[in-house]
């Protein structure tokens, strides 16, 4: 049971870089459609659903990583 630690701080550890990762690609995928909309309804809408999915997956993940202890 001692060894198990480690092993889940790691999965957190990962985990949180994945959300950061996800966050990330939602951002910048959010600034590819900026730049290509013509400003209609729909593209409006999908900035905003995938502007804050990104931010919510990019500020998790940090927090995620910030908040794991590194016990090695």
């Amino acid at each position: 049971m001692k060894h198990l630690k480690p092993n889940i701080m790691n999965l957190k550890r990962f985990f949180g870089g994945l959300l950061t990762i996800l966050g990330i690609v939602g951002l910048i995928y959010t600034a590819v459609i900026f730049a290509g909309t013509s400003g209609e309804t729909r593209d409006i809408k999908s900035l905003i659903i995938y502007g804050i999915l990104g931010i919510v997956f990019f500020m998790s993940g940090i927090s995620l990583v910030r908040a794991t202890k590194d016990e090695a």
